[in-house]
């Protein structure tokens, strides 16, 4: 697909990193699937893998984490 960011390059299989936070939670998720701009790297990371990463963020939230970097491990 191309990229909405740059809007001249196009998107590849990759990972990307993504950093959510929720109330004193941080969760950093590496390695997490995506597709990746090849000209600016800006990443899309598709439906269920976003809906799966708000629910481990959630989670982490509850239980009172303050920091966590996590690898992805898909649902």
């Amino acid at each position: 697909m191309k990229c909405v960011i740059c809007k001249s390059g196009d998107t590849s299989a990759g990972t990307t990193t993504v950093s959510l936070t929720r109330e004193h939670t941080t969760l950093v998720v590496k390695h997490v699937p995506a597709e990746v701009c090849q000209t600016c790297g800006e990443a899309y990371v598709d439906e269920a893998t976003t809906a799966h990463l708000l629910e481990t963020a959630d989670e982490a939230a509850r239980t009172g984490v303050e920091l966590d970097v996590r690898e992805y491990a898909g649902a």
